[in-house]
Formats: C-alpha cells, structure tokens, sequence
C-alpha cells in the first residue's frame, strides 16, 4: 500500500493516510446502515446491468456505490451531512471524470423506487469510461470442443 497522506478537513481536520481510509471504507462494507442496505438490494449482482461496489475508496473519498465503468458515484446521506462539504466534494470528483448521485434517507425510505430509475437513467446517459476489447489471446478455433457425433 501506498502510504500517501491528505488532509481531510471534513473529519474533524485529522491527517488521513490511504491504508486508513481503506481500513475505514472495510468497516463501512461490515457495517452498512439500513438505507444502504436498501439501495444495494437494487445494485448488486449486476441487477441495473452494471456492476456496482460498495463503500470504495477513491481517493481522498469513500463513495458508499460506485460504477467503475460509468463513473457513477452514488451517495446515500443521512442528517449529518454538510452541503458545503458535499458540493466540494462533487467538484473533486466531476474533475476526476465522475458524476455523483446524491440521495437522502428520508428519500431511500419514501421514494426507493424513484432512486432506482434514476440511477438506471444516469447509467444509460453516462459513456462507458472504457470499451471491452477482444481477449488478446483467444483460443484457436474448435480448441476444447469435443466431438459429440453419435
């Protein structure tokens, strides 16, 4: 692990260093609140027909859902958040290419649904950040096939 250091004003001003912050986003995946559960009801196992992860880092932020090949970061807020903070932060991330949805949970609890279609639209106006290429090495043709005539 790479041992770099930000200093991340929003928690409190304290020194934070990469191994911390995945510590920190491990324990997050351990320990989801009820309305990120909720939500990832909807985002896992490619439901959207993306995949989705939980609580990743990128760094200097943990985003509670991310959509590595849309760059789609999907936030979950509770009471505690502070909007000044939030816009900050969705800057950062918009200049590292990504688009950020947030959601409250008074939001998840009355309007999961809603969520959903939305995050379903984003992921369909979104470009893909990369596009699958052939595998560089594929088998010669008839390779592992066996013959199964009768």
């Amino acid at each position: 692990m790479r041992g770099i250091v930000y200093l991340q004003l929003g928690w409190g001003g304290a020194v934070v260093t990469e191994p911390e912050l995945l510590k920190r986003a491990r324990e997050m995946r351990r320990n989801p609140t009820e309305w990120e559960i909720r939500v990832w009801r909807y985002l896992s196992n490619r439901q959207l027909d993306h995949k989705f992860r939980r609580q990743t880092v990128i760094f200097p932020y943990i985003c509670d859902f991310f959509c590595p090949a849309k760059g789609l970061a999907v936030e979950i807020d509770g009471d505690t958040h502070d909007p000044t903070y939030d816009d900050r932060r969705d800057g950062r991330m918009a200049a590292k290419g990504f688009v950020t949805l947030r959601f409250t949970n008074l939001e998840v609890r009355e309007n999961l649904e809603g969520i959903i279609e939305t995050i379903r639209a984003t992921l369909a106006a979104r470009p893909d950040r990369w596009t699958r290429l052939p595998h560089p090495n594929p088998s010669p043709e008839g390779e592992g096939l066996e013959d199964v005539s009768c």
